[in-house]
C-alpha cells in the first residue's frame, strides 16, 4: 500500500481504521456485529448506493474504527461493491484489513486474500466457521497456511466469539508496523518481464504514491482493468499511452495463443498458487464426511424443477400473509396513536389554518409514513432470515432463467414480490430490496419497473371499481389486474435493457451456501436498519408533499358570497333536524308507525345537511388551486374517459396512491372516504356509475384501473428510487415514462371498452 498511511491519536490513545471484508455468506456480518454491537454508523458511499458501515471497538490502548466493506469475491472492478472495496482500501483510509474467509470453502475464499496481499495491504486472514468445517471433515493447519502466505492466519468461530480478540490484536499489530511488500506470484515468462517493466515505470513516475503499490497497478493494467486504466489516464495521459502499448502486447499474445483474456489467465495462476499452498500440508479432507450432505438433500426438494417453484410461491405468499396479519396489530396501534394525537390537538386549538395544517397536513402525513414502519420491520426481518439461512440464493437460482429473458436477474423476484407481485405489498421496501442485486444495470431495470406491481395502496381503489362496475366477474378482473402488472413490468424491463439501459448482461455469480440458522441479533439489527432508513429517506418527503397538497386543496378559499347558498342550505337542514329531534322526544309514547315517520323525516333532514356540506366542499375544491389544475388538464385526460374530478384524484395520487380513492370521495361530494369503510366505497361506486354513465362507466373504470396501476409512482417511492439509483434523472424518467405508458395503455383500454360496452 501507500507509504504515507497515518496513525491518528485520539483522546490520548492510538486511533486506527481497520477494514473488515470477505466473500458473501462468509459470516462477516456476524463478525462485525460481535465486534461493534450497537456502536455502528450506517450510511452510503459517495456516488453509489452500497451500504457504508462503521463501528467502534477498543483493543488495549487503541481505539479502532472497524470499516465493514461490502461482501465481494474479488477486487476486479466489476460491481459497485468491488469498486467500493478497492477505492476504500486504496484511499489511505485504512491501515490494515481483517479478511473473513469461510473455512469450509477456503480455496474459493483465498482468491480475495491473494489479491489483498498482492495489493500490499497488511492482512489478517480469519478462517471462520471452523466448527462447520470440522463437522464436514475439513481440517486446516492455520499456522502452516500463515507461514506459506507470509501473513497471520487465525481460526475463528464468530458465532461463539472464538478467535475475534486474537484477529483484532494481530490486525492492530500489522497496522502499527506499517507497510509491507506485496505478494509476488510467478505468472510465467509471457507476463513476468512486462509486469516488472510496467511496475518500474510506474514507480519511477511516482504514480499513485500513497495509494496503490506499483506492482498492483501493473497487474491491473495487464488484466485490462478499465477502472484502473481510467485512473492512470487521468493521472498521466502520456504515461498511460506508453503503459497501454506495453500491456497490449501481452494481452494480444495470450489471447492469440491461449484464447484467454489476461484476467482469466492471471486468475488461473492465482488458483494454481492457492491449490499448491493448500496441498502443502494445509488442507485435509476426510472422505467419509460430507458437509453438504444435508444441504443437498434439502435442495433436492426446494430447488426441484416442479416442487421448487411451488414451494417458493408458497413461501412468498406466507411472507405476505405474515407481514399483513401480524403487522396489522402494531400498524393499528400506530394509527390509533396518530389519531389520538390529532384528536387531542383538535380539542385544544381553535379552528383555523394552523389547526387544519397540523391535523390535515402534518399529522396525516406523519401517520401515513409511520404506520408502514411495522410492516417494514416484519418484511425485512423475514427477508434477512431468508437471505442468512441460504434460501434467498435458491429463489434467485430458480427464477434466473425466466427473468434473464427480460434482461433481469433471478434476484429481481424478491423486490417484485415485496412491491406487490403478490397483491398488497409496497413499492418502497421493494425498491430498497433491490440492494440484494449486485449488478447495477439489472438493479436499475428492476427498481424502475417494480412500481407496476399491485401495491396495497392501489388495492382499495381496484376493489371499489371492480365491485361497482364488474360485480359478476370481480375476482377475475382483480386477478387480471395483478397479472397485468407483472406482464407490463417484464416487458418494460426488456425494453429498457435494450434501449436506455442497454448493455451486455453481467454474469449472474451465484453461490448456494449451506443452510444455516441465522442469529436473532443479526436479523433484528438488519430490520431495524431498514426501518430507520425508511423513516429517514421517506418520512420527511411525504410530510412535505402532504402539506403542499393540503395547501393546494385549501387555497384560494371560496368567496363568502359563493359559499353562502350552501351554508344556508346546511343551516336550514340542521334546523329541520333539530326540530324533528324535538318532535321525536315528544312522541316517545305514540304508536311505532308515527315514530317511524318522524325518523324518516329526521334521516331526510340529515341527508340534506350532508348533501349541502358536501356541495360546499365540492365548490370550495373547485375554486382551489387543485380544482383549477383539474379543470385545466381535463382536456388532456378526456380521451381516457376522465373528468376534472378524476384528474384531481390522480394528482393527489402522486403524493400517495391511497389518496386516489379518498380524493375521489371528496370531489364527488361524498366527503372523505375511509378505505376500510365498505359502505362508503359502495356509495362512491354508485355515484361513479351515475356520473360516468354518459362516458361509458365500465370503459372509464377499466381505463382508470390501468392508469393507476402504471402511472407515476408515489413521491415516497420516487425519492427512494432516486436514492437507490443515485441520480435525479431516473426520478424524472420514472415520472415521465410511466405516465406516458399509462396514458397510452389507458387510451387503448378506454377505446376498446367503449366498443365492447358502449
Amino acid at each position: 500500500m501507500g507509504e504515507d498511511s497515518t496513525i491518528l491519536i485520539k483522546g490520548g490513545a492510538t486511533a486506527l481504521r481497520i477494514a473488515l471484508l470477505g466473500n458473501p455468506n462468509c459470516g462477516k456480518t456476524t463478525v462485525f456485529n460481535k465486534y461493534t454491537g450497537a456502536k455502528q454508523h450506517v450510511g452510503n458511499y459517495p456516488g453509489v448506493t452500497v451500504d457504508r458501515k462503521e463501528g467502534e471497538v477498543e483493543c488495549g490502548d487503541c481505539c479502532v474504527t472497524l470499516v465493514d466493506l461490502p461482501g465481494t469475491y474479488s477486487l476486479t472492478a466489476f460491481s459497485q461493491e468491488e469498486i467500493v472495496v478497492r477505492r476504500e482500501l486504496a484511499g489511505g483510509n485504512v491501515q490494515a484489513a481483517i479478511d473473513v474467509a469461510e473455512a469450509s470453502a477456503i480455496e474459493r475464499n483465498l482468491i480475495l486474500t491473494v489479491q489483498l496481499l498482492e495489493m500490499g495491504m497488511p492482512t489478517v486472514l480469519c478462517c471462520n466457521m471452523m466448527d462447520e468445517a470440522e463437522k464436514g471433515g475439513i481440517s486446516i493447519n492455520t499456522e502452516r497456511l500463515g507461514r506459506l502466505l507470509h501473513t497471520p492466519v487465525v481460526p475463528m468461530t464468530a458465532k461463539q466469539g472464538l478467535g475475534l480478540t486474537e484477529a483484532l490484536e494481530k490486525a492492530v499489530q500489522l497496522a502499527r508496523t506499517g507497510n509491507r511488500e506485496p505478494l509476488r506470484l510467478d505468472y510465467g515468462t509471457d507476463v513476468n518481464p512486462v509486469l516488472s517493466t510496467v511496475e518500474d515505470k510506474i514507480a519511477s513516475a511516482g504514480l499513485f504514491q500513497g495509494r496503490y503499490h506499483p506492482h498492483w497497478v501493473a497487474l491491473k493494467l495487464i488484466e485490462a482493468d478499465t477502472d484502473m486504466e481510467k485512473e492512470v489516464m487521468e493521472a498521466d495521459a502520456s504515461l498511460a499511452a506508453e503503459l497501454k502499448s506495453l500491456c497490449g502486447g501481452v494481452v494480444k499474445h495470450i489471447h492469440d495463443t491461449l484464447g484467454l483474456s489476461t484476467e482469466s489467465f492471471i486468475t488461473d495462476h492465482r488458483f494454481g498458487y492457492i491449490r499448491s499452498v493448500l496441498q502443502d500440508g494445509v488442507l485435509v479432507q476426510d472422505p467419509t464426511k460430507n458437509r453438504l450432505a444435508m444441504t443437498d438433500k434439502i435442495d433436492a426438494v426446494l430447488t426441484h424443477e416442479i416442487c421448487g417453484p411451488i414451494i417458493m410461491l408458497a413461501v412468498l405468499f406466507l411472507m405476505y400473509e405474515v407481514t399483513i396479519d401480524i403487522g396489522a396489530y402494531p400498524q393499528q396501534w400506530v394509527e390509533d396513536g396518530i389519531g389520538w394525537l390529532g384528536t387531542w390537538i383538535a380539542g385544544h386549538m381553535n379552528d383555523g389554518y394552523l389547526k387544519s395544517l397540523l391535523i390535515d397536513g402534518i399529522i396525516s402525513g406523519v401517520g401515513g409514513v409511520v404506520s408502514f414502519v411495522p410492516l417494514i420491520v416484519i418484511m425485512f426481518a423475514m427477508l434477512s432470515f431468508l437471505e442468512d439461512c441460504g434460501y434467498m440464493a435458491r429463489m434467485a437460482y430458480m427464477m434466473d432463467r425466466v427473468f434473464r429473458m427480460f434482461g433481469l436477474h433471478g434476484a429481481s423476484v424478491m423486490p417484485y414480490c415485496v412491491s406487490g407481485g403478490i397483491a398488497g405489498g409496497c413499492a418502497i421496501p421493494g425498491v430498497m430490496a433491490t440492494r440484494t442485486l449486485r449488478s447495477p444495470k439489472e438493479k436499475l431495470a428492476t427498481l424502475l419497473t417494480l412500481p407496476y406491481m399491485t401495491c396495497g395502496a392501489k388495492m382499495p381503489l381496484f376493489f371499489m371499481l371492480t365491485t361497482a362496475f364488474f360485480a359478476a366477474e370481480a375476482s377475475l378482473v382483480m386477478f387480471l389486474i395483478m397479472i397485468a402488472g407483472w406482464v407490463v413490468a417484464l416487458l418494460v424491463a426488456a425494453f429498457l435493457r435494450s434501449t436506455v439501459i442497454k448493455g451486455e448482461s453481467t454474469p449472474f455469480v451465484l453461490e448456494l451456501p449451506p443452510y444455516r440458522f441465522p442469529t436473532f441479533f443479526s436479523v433484528f439489527l438488519h430490520s431495524m436498519e431498514r426501518a430507520w432508513d425508511y423513516l429517514k429517506k421517506a418520512g420527511t418527503v411525504l410530510i412535505a408533499i402532504s402539506v403542499v397538497l393540503w395547501a393546494m386543496m385549501t387555497f384560494p378559499e371560496l368567496p363568502k358570497d359563493k359559499a353562502a347558498p350552501y351554508e344556508r342550505a346546511a343551516k336550514s337542514a340542521q334546523s329541520r333536524a333539530d326540530a324533528v329531534k324535538q318532535m321525536q322526544d315528544l312522541l316517545a309514547t305514540v304508536p311505532e308507525e308515527q315514530r317511524a315517520a318522524v325518523q324518516k323525516e329526521l334521516d331526510a333532514a340529515l341527508t340534506d345537511q350532508t348533501e349541502a356540506q358536501n356541495k360546499l366542499a365540492e365548490a370550495a375544491l373547485t375554486y382551489s388551486m387543485a380544482g383549477r389544475i383539474g379543470k385545466a388538464i381535463e382536456p388532456v385526460f378526456a380521451p381516457l374517459g376522465f373528468d376534472w374530478r378524476t384528474d384531481i384524484a390522480l394528482f393527489a395520487g402522486v403524493a400517495a396512491k391511497e389518496a386516489v380513492l379518498a380524493t375521489l370521495g371528496t370531489v364527488w361530494s361524498m366527503g372523505e372516504i375511509d378505505v376500510e369503510d365498505e359502505d362508503a366505497s359502495k356509495r362512491l361506486g354508485e355515484r361513479l356509475r351515475e356520473g360516468w354513465k354518459l362516458g361509458g362507466g365500465k370503459a372509464t373504470a377499466l381505463s382508470l384501473m390501468l392508469f393507476v396501476l402504471m402511472y407515476s409512482p408515489c413521491f415516497v417511492s420516487l425519492i427512494v428510487i432516486k436514492n437507490e439509483a443515485g441520480s435525479w434523472k431516473w426520478l424524472i424518467f420514472s415520472i415521465i415514462f410511466n405516465t406516458s405508458l399509462a396514458y397510452a395503455v389507458a387510451f387503448v383500454a378506454y377505446r376498446v371498452g367503449r366498443l365492447m360496452w358502449g
